[in-house]
């Protein structure tokens, strides 16, 4: 029944409905006197502010947890659940009852995606201490009472606070799973292409090297023969140099054709498995087609850096919900163009993964470059020569 609904579309559903069924005692205890007519309830004013701020719960929650699976929090959320929190508060103290504490209980389950841990069990525990006071002050409760009420209402949020802290922690561990299985599956596709060019590269030259030796072996001893021999022996011989020539020059061709049909290490078959399925990410991967490298090496090096790439824009790219990469060849070299739709930076920090793609880009000769200011976004473009310059030859060595 529950199957195609994810883990946080089931938290926010459970905290909505929750929600929603605090509001009939709300609604009962305003128009509904408890112990009869002589207990009003709290008057235009009151009634007013109480369902604005259950009204604003409910409308905060609905917001941070629009999309918690992929959600990368501002201050502008966090901001948002302190809100959420005082909202909470402010019902039981308008109400005078645990109802707020109840929506605590709901706000709990937002908090581990929206704080670290720390910072998360700190707020946590200030929002049931600030209940106390309620319960003292409002509710007249003896201060031993009202602390054991606080405890356990506390030890309800602890529970739901693990328990999405659990369902956050799984999340995070099957989009690192999802990205070890797009880099696997680019990595396997690019061993697949570099297995496929070096496999026809070895059986042209293993038809050249040893076909082609032992036919023009076999043609230079049919020359010698036909002039050893007379009559119709002779022309036997002549007709089987003849043929030896035809069948090198057919194994020359198709040694040829071989060696062209291998067009290198296509690009577009090792990148792509990268750009799917990307969370919180739509990745726009445009390459020109058709689009092959000659050299395994600059192969993985354009593949790691797309790679970290896409990583950096998920991770780090604030407010980016779109990245576009173009990769395509020009005067001799693989150029690649990155660019996202986040709110950019005024300078670029480089990390562990900018430094090392860096290094790679500079052990092939390369050039990387990054562009961003506040509000237009990371821009990164890198170009790496599409084969090996030749090395020299050594001074009085032979040719």
């Amino acid at each position: 029944m529950f199957g195609p609904i994810s883990h946080t579309r089931l938290l926010r559903y459970a905290g909505l409905f929750t929600w929603g069924m605090v509001g009939v005692p709300l609604v009962y205890s305003q128009y509904v006197p408890a112990y009869g007519p002589e207990e009003p309830g709290l008057g235009r004013v009151g009634g007013a502010m109480l369902f604005a701020c259950y009204l604003g719960f409910g409308a905060c929650y609905w917001w941070l947890t629009r999309g918690l699976a992929n959600a990368r929090p501002s201050w502008h959320d966090r901001a948002l659940l302190l809100v959420l929190t005082l909202f909470g508060l402010a019902v039981s103290y308008f109400n005078g009852s645990g109802l707020g504490s109840i929506l605590l209980m709901v706000a709990a389950g937002v908090i581990p995606w929206m704080l670290p841990a720390t910072s998360g069990v700190l707020l946590l525990l200030v929002s049931q201490l600030a209940v106390l006071p309620i319960y003292y002050g409002v509710f007249r409760m003896p201060l031993f009472e009202a602390l054991m009420q606080s405890l356990l209402y506390g030890g309800f949020s602890l529970f739901i606070y693990v328990t999405s802290l659990v369902a956050r922690q799984q999340a995070q561990a099957r989009d690192e799973q999802r990205r070890l299985n797009a880099e696997l599956r680019a990595t396997r596709a690019l061993l697949a292409e570099s297995a496929r060019v070096n496999e026809r590269t070895r059986i042209s030259r293993e038809l050249h090297d040893l076909l082609g030796h032992h036919l023009t072996a076999l043609s230079l001893n049919l020359e010698v023969a036909s002039h050893m021999t007379e009559g119709r022996a002779q022309e036997h011989v002549r007709q089987a140099n003849t043929l030896a020539r035809l069948l090198l020059t057919d194994v020359r061709e198709a040694v040829s054709q071989l060696r062209d049909a291998s067009g290198g290490i296509d690009l577009a078959t090792a990148l792509r498995p990268l750009a799917d399925h990307v969370p919180s990410l739509d990745v726009d991967l445009d390459i020109q087609a058709p689009l092959a490298i000659d050299d395994p090496e600059r192969a993985h090096v354009v593949l790691r850096c797309t790679q970290e790439i896409i990583t950096n824009a998920v991770r780090h790219a604030s407010g980016a919900s779109r990245l576009h990469i173009r990769v395509w060849r020009e005067d001799g070299a693989i150029r690649l163009e990155a660019r996202d739709n986040g709110e950019g930076a005024d300078g670029v920090v480089p990390g562990n993964g900018l430094r090392g793609m860096h290094e790679r880009v500079q052990q092939c000769g390369g050039t990387l470059d990054i562009q961003t200011r506040k509000g237009a976004g990371f821009v990164l473009r890198l170009s790496i020569p599409a084969s090996a310059p030749a090395r020299p030859a050594i001074e009085g060595a032979l040719p």
